[in-house]
Order: structure tokens, then C-alpha cells, then sequence
């Protein structure tokens, strides 16, 4: 029997609407931390966490990174270096998106450098970092800026596990949704990682996801069109994975299922993107069941059924009105994805722990300790009468410090 016990930690930062946070939940991680910046995303946090026993001592922070002390989080954590398991972050992917200018570094909205400077002050024994695609491909465009990240890993002590392409479909979402994950840890649990692998079994339709949730929509209503648009909708649905979601910004336009392409792909399986339905309630309120059932390319998918495409289960709900609940659900990282990486980690770390393996922190954290132990000592030599003499004592290190 599997153990219940959650003895890996993990703090994630740009955790969103917690699809991260759910897979590393699912694969027996204890969260101390979800960190977000978006009000609605952290109310959708704060709704499926707080109150709950299995996420007991997770606090939901809403906090802008770019603001966030490190050493300020970590004393507040009540956390050591070295004692945190995983820190992991789905961060932010304008700057490497082919939908985007591509800016990389360059763009304001980049949080690498953020993340890194967490690790630094953290010293996790594990990193988990999420991004869209276009930071690998195409692979000369980004190569000397993913150097540059992989050399500031490597010098505060860890090494690259993998950083790939995983693909959810492959990991029993009913999507095409290709993301970039990057796993490193600190080179002492690196012999004991494997990579992670796709399911082996069919992929998961988007009628087989769907199916109940839709019958249930057109069973609501009374309508002599329901049974035959139900089955219709079933047999084209039942032909493949959905194309990507496309979550959106607060900048562009409102809810709906992607762009012109996307729309065409989500057409052939029997859904109109044109837009997100109104749940059963407000579809009855509003009279939109024409609109939100009966449509031409077929019924529109509700937030909720957008949120099992993405691989949520159907009791995670989402805050905010339709608009903003959407684009939390689109931008969000499949929980099971996140799942598989997340117990590839733990098996690492456990199998290491085993084999008593014990990282100790980094170099630049040990030479800070020095450092602050040479001005302790500095000091105390401060209440001596005559400071010449503390500096022969040491010889020619460096000096007095009398300012």
C-alpha cells in the first residue's frame, strides 16, 4: 500500500489556479507556500486549499515576485537553507511565447532571474521550472540565455536533470499542450533521478473527458434537440485530444477557446470555440442555450469542462466571473503532468535519503556564513582599547572596518 504520509516539502511561486500545485499535491508533496500575484487566481488557491485537511500548513500568499525579499520568505517559512525539498514555478511565458515578441531576457515580464535568486537563498534540494515551448524552440534563438541560467544552477551546486518538451497528451490530458520543464537538483541526488515517461496507454478523447459533464448539460434541458445534438456532438468529440487552450491576457479580448486554427481543430470534434458558456444556472437566467448548446460548430465548452481538458478533476473551482475563471483554466499547467515530474522528484530524494545522501548547501552560502562570523569577530575587537593591535592579531587579511 502506497504511504500517506507527505514528507516532501515544496514551495511554488506563480502558482496561478493551482494545477502545479495540485500535481505535486498528487504526488505526495507537502505545499508550506503557494505564492501569486493574480487576486483571482489566489481566491481559486484559497477556496481548494484553505480549511482542508490534506493541505493543512499550505499558506496561500499573494505577493508580487519582483518585490519579494528572498530572505524575508525564507525567515518566514521558519526555513534553514538546505531544508526545503522542491521549489517549483510555473513562470511567467510572454517572453518565450511564439504568440509573443519574444523578448527573453530582455522582456520586464522575464522571472528567471527571480526564481534563481530564490534557489539561491532557499537551496532547495530539488527545482521544478515550468515554461512555454518557444524557450527550446527554435534552440538557437534562447541557447545563450538558457547557458547563462544553467551555468548559475550549476554554481550554486546543482545539475541538470533534463530540460525537454514534455507533451500532456502523453501523460492523460485530452490536449495538445507542449511545455518546457526544467529539473535540477543538487549534484549529490542527480545519480538517483530518472527521467520521467508518457503513460503507456491510448490517449484520452475528448468525449471520453467529457463525456458525462455534456450529458448532463443537455439533460438539464428541455429541449427536443438535446438527445440527437448530444450523440452528435459524442461522435465527433470522440475522434481525438483537444488543441491547445489559450488562457489569454487581462490586456487581449475575452474568453475563447484559442485562435482562428484552434477554433477550426475544436469545430472538427463537434465544440465552438467562439466564446465559453454560461453554466446551467446562468444559461437558464440569461436564455442563452441556443448560444451556449445548440450552436452551429456545436455546444460551448463551460469553465468547468475547460478545467477537466486541462486534467482537473471537476470539484477544483475556480474564482472570479466567467472571463477571469477562464483565462485561470487556460493558462494553467496540467495537473498531471506536474504529477508524473513531481514523483520522479520524490522518488529521487527518497531513494537518495536511503542511501544516506545528505547535500549540504552551497559554497556561496558557506562563504556568507564565514563572512558573518569574520564581522562578528570584527566586532567584538571594536570594544578593545587599541585597534591597531586587533589588526596585527589577524595579520593582512584585510584591514580594520572602524566605519
Amino acid at each position: 500500500m502506497a504511504s500517506t504520509k507527505r514528507e516532501y516539502t515544496s514551495v511554488e511561486i506563480c502558482a496561478g489556479a493551482g494545477g502545479q500545485a495540485l500535481g505535486l499535491h498528487n504526488a505526495m508533496f507537502r505545499h508550506l507556500a503557494l505564492i501569486e500575484i493574480d487576486p483571482n487566481a489566489v481566491a481559486t488557491l484559497k477556496k481548494n486549499v484553505e480549511g482542508k485537511a490534506e493541505w493543512e500548513g499550505c499558506a496561500v500568499k499573494q505577493a508580487d515576485l519582483t518585490k519579494l525579499n528572498p530572505l524575508d520568505l525564507r525567515l518566514e517559512l521558519g526555513l534553514e537553507a538546505g531544508d526545503l525539498d522542491l521549489l517549483a514555478g510555473g513562470v511567467p511565458c510572454p517572453p518565450f511565447s511564439v504568440a509573443g515578441k519574444q523578448l527573453g531576457k530582455d522582456d520586464e515580464r522575464d522571472l528567471f532571474p527571480t526564481m534563481l535568486d530564490l534557489v539561491d537563498e532557499l537551496e532547495p534540494k530539488a527545482v521544478m521550472i515550468e515554461n512555454v515551448r518557444g524557450l527550446l524552440e527554435p534552440r538557437e534563438k534562447f541557447q545563450g540565455y538558457r547557458e547563462e541560467l544553467l551555468e548559475r544552477l550549476e554554481s550554486m551546486g546543482y545539475e541538470k536533470c533534463y530540460w525537454e518538451v514534455l507533451e500532456a497528451k502523453n501523460y492523460g490530458v485530452p490536449q495538445l499542450r507542449p511545455r518546457a520543464i526544467l529539473v535540477a537538483m543538487k549534484k549529490a541526488y542527480i545519480p538517483f533521478f530518472a527521467a520521467t515517461k508518457p503513460l503507456k496507454r491510448p490517449f484520452v478523447t475528448v468525449g471520453e473527458a467529457l463525456k458525462d459533464s455534456m450529458a448532463k448539460r443537455y439533460g438539464d434541458v428541455d429541449d427536443p434537440r438535446a438527445g440527437e445534438r448530444f450523440q452528435e456532438w459524442l461522435d465527433m468529440a470522440s475522434k481525438g485530444v483537444a488543441p491547445t487552450l489559450v488562457g489569454g491576457s487581462k490586456k487581449h479580448g475575452g474568453a475563447d477557446l484559442g485562435p482562428t486554427r484552434a477554433k477550426k481543430a475544436w469545430a472538427a470534434l463537434g465544440v465552438c470555440g467562439l466564446g465559453v458558456a454560461n453554466d446551467h444556472k446562468d444559461m437558464v437566467r440569461l436564455k442563452s442555450q441556443d448560444r451556449d448548446l445548440f450552436a452551429k460548430d456545436g455546444p460551448k465548452l463551460t469553465v468547468t469542462q475547460a478545467a477537466i481538458i486541462q486534467g482537473f478533476p471537476d470539484t477544483w473551482e475556480f474564482s472570479g466571473k466567467k472571463t477571469a475563471a477562464y483565462r485561470q483554466v487556460g493558462n494553467a499547467f496540467p495537473p498531471p503532468v506536474a504529477q508524473a515530474v513531481g514523483e520522479q522528484i520524490i522518488a529521487a530524494l527518497k531513494e537518495a535519503r536511503e542511501a544516506g545522501v545528505v547535500a549540504s548547501v552551497g559554497k556561496e552560502r558557506a562563504l556568507a556564513t564565514e563572512r558573518d562570523s569574520e564581522l562578528l569577530f570584527r566586532l567584538a575587537d571594536l570594544s578593545a582599547p587599541v585597534i591597531p593591535e586587533a589588526v596585527d592579531r589577524r595579520g593582512d587579511r584585510e584591514g580594520a572596518v572602524v566605519g
